[in-house]
């Protein structure tokens, strides 16, 4: 007989998912969860539809990037899916009927929710056109960016004021932005595994680039960029060298070597300013500014010895013409942006998932007694709920205790029903037996 075929392979993107060991809503699996959703799926258009997928990429990996919404699908939906899948943030872009294109952050499953309507936007493949020297999607979206908030604490005002955006408001964005991703500690994490940062730079109301009307905005850009590094100290002619070394080692594309045909020596290339690519030709090609200049451990491969080979080791005398420590290196950091580009303006903070009590607004103020009158109302609603859930939790558990003793009534009909029914056949077989072709006496005894 055959041996039945054990299935080993997984559908595509199956890693993306949790394991049997540690379920998705497990304390366990900390790292933060997103979806980001377009609220009515055929109605927001072509352009918002690219926004979503181009912030699916930002958010990566903790992301459901091959997410696809329907028409008939409402929030409820992804609400009630976001516990079991362990879904802790929620991205809802959405078109207002005046052509407004709107985005709500909402913490499952309690809340609160931010509100913004997107201003300006520009999609990635724009951002990609407008830059001379583009990079593309590689190893950088396996793992989650590094986070940079900039003034999302505002100076307190010099006139004694109030000021116009609440101090706890200012607390609660921060927070919420924080955990969009995973916190990330500088003595466990490698500096290797950061390749993407997200900034978040908010225009304060005191900016000048900011109309008088728009004191009380909460104004917030959002870039996302790439990070680059490259060795300090080396002219681009060796930089071309180091890179060329490489594309014949991987035997890739080999037109990007320089051409020394015309040179009578190598130093000319390598000194002249002249020559064809040039030597050191400006101060921004051999150097760069020391605020941009980092030092890391040099990443070199080392060849792995076996027994003999590290007796050996240890009793040359190699061993003393090696640095002990690990070398540094100087290395350049540049950004490169990889879009998209947005400018969010805060409308409102609701207390629950896109739903509660109101709990700023930009267009409206209220005074202390209306506030009081707001918290009377919810409040009332509050207790109305709970008095509601109350009398449904009875219903049910008195329909329960019904059904139970309907059923246990009815089960003991069926079995008297029985009894009945073989009392009487035994009645009637005293004496008699049935045969086929009709019944036969039996004599007793």
């Amino acid at each position: 007989m055959a041996r039945r075929r054990t299935k080993r392979r997984t559908h595509v993107g199956a890693s993306n998912g949790t394991s049997e060991t540690q379920p998705a809503n497990s304390s366990a699996s900390r790292a933060p969860k997103s979806m980001v959703i377009r609220i009515g799926a055929g109605e927001v258009g072509s352009s918002v539809s690219q926004l979503v997928k181009d912030v699916r990429g930002m958010m990566e990996p903790g992301t459901a990037s091959r997410l696809k919404e329907r028409r008939s699908n409402r929030l409820r939906d992804y609400t009630t899916m976001a516990g079991p899948l362990g879904v802790s943030h929620l991205l809802l872009f959405s078109r207002s009927t005046t052509g407004n294109t709107n985005l709500r952050l909402a913490l499952t499953p309690r809340g609160p929710t931010l509100h913004f309507r997107v201003e300006k936007y520009s999609l990635c493949k724009d951002v990609l056109k407008a830059m001379k020297h583009s990079k593309g999607g590689g190893k950088e979206y396996l793992s989650p960016p590094l986070l940079v908030m900039n003034n999302f604490t505002s100076p307190p005002p010099a006139d004694g004021e109030p000021p116009s955006v609440p101090k706890h408001l200012e607390s609660l964005t921060t927070t919420i932005f924080q955990s969009l991703f995973p916190p990330i500690s500088p003595q466990s994490t490698p500096l290797s595994s950061i390749r993407r940062v997200l900034l978040l730079n908010r225009e304060l109301p005191t900016s000048p680039s900011l109309s008088s009307k728009a004191d009380g905005s909460y104004v917030i850009n959002l870039r996302h960029y790439a990070i680059t590094t490259k060795r300090t100290g080396l002219s681009r002619s060796i930089r071309r060298l180091n890179a060329a070394e490489k594309m014949i080692k991987e035997k890739k594309n080999r037109r990007s070597i320089p051409n020394l045909g015309k040179l009578e020596d190598v130093a000319d290339y390598l000194l002249d300013p002249s020559a064809t690519a040039g030597g050191f030709t400006s101060g921004s090609e051999s150097e760069v500014e020391t605020d941009a200049e980092v030092e890391v451990l040099e990443t070199t491969t080392r060849k792995v010895l076996n027994k003999k080979q590290l007796e050996a080791y240890r009793k040359s005398d190699s061993k003393a013409s090696r640095p002990e420590g690990p070398t540094v290196e100087k290395r350049a950091v540049k950004l490169v942006e990889l879009g998209p580009r947005m400018k969010l303006r805060m409308t409102k903070v609701e207390e629950g998932v896109c739903n509660g009590k109101v709990m700023w607004h930009e267009f409206f103020s209220k005074t202390k007694e209306e506030m009081k009158e707001m918290e009377e109302v919810w409040e009332q609603r509050r207790n109305e709920k709970e008095a509601r859930k109350k009398v449904q939790k009875e219903n049910v558990e008195r329909k329960r205790k019904e059904r139970g003793k309907g059923e246990k009534e009815e089960l003991g009909n069926k079995e008297d029903e029985w009894d009945s029914e073989g009392l009487e056949g035994e009645s009637d077989a005293d004496g008699m037996e049935v045969d086929d072709d009709g019944p036969i006496e039996v004599p007793a005894g």
